[in-house]
């Protein structure tokens, strides 16, 4: 950790002098075990790029959980879930068998008719993901 750090955990513990902050930096410079042990960083600088979505319901995460082992009530194994990048809101079906017609009319009726038409879907090209969906897109 650095002199600041160690500085604010000692007042945490409400502990404080006028000359700290000062101390503890200089504590930290002449400690060896804390200059080999500190944090060094090892990757190379490059441009970061923002993960998030411009605006809501433009970019939507689609994945499948199942086969679950222990069915629901109902019979259904398979969860069909779309996440939006940007609110984080959540819909989720769930199905006893799960084609890929399911997966589109999904796509269709709970984000297109919904949300509107998507700036971006993203899905792992599974099985579920192929034929009528791809006819869709």
């Amino acid at each position: 950790m650095g002199g600041h750090m160690l500085a604010r955990k000692i007042m945490r513990i409400y502990y404080f002098w006028l000359t700290m902050e000062i101390d503890c930096c200089q504590f930290v410079q002449r400690c060896p075990e804390c200059q080999i042990h500190g944090n060094l960083i090892h990757v190379p600088p490059s441009e970061l790029h923002a993960p998030t979505s411009p605006w809501p319901f433009s970019v939507w995460g689609i994945d499948i959980i199942g086969k679950i082992s222990l069915k629901s009530s109902s019979g259904h194994e398979f969860n069909l879930v779309a996440i939006d990048y940007f609110t984080k809101w959540v819909e989720a079906t769930s199905y006893t068998r799960l084609t890929s017609s399911e997966v589109t009319n999904f796509i269709r009726s709970h984000i297109i008719c919904r949300y509107g038409v998507p700036h971006e879907l993203i899905f792992d090209r599974g099985v579920h993901f192929r034929a009528d969906v791809d006819t869709l897109l």
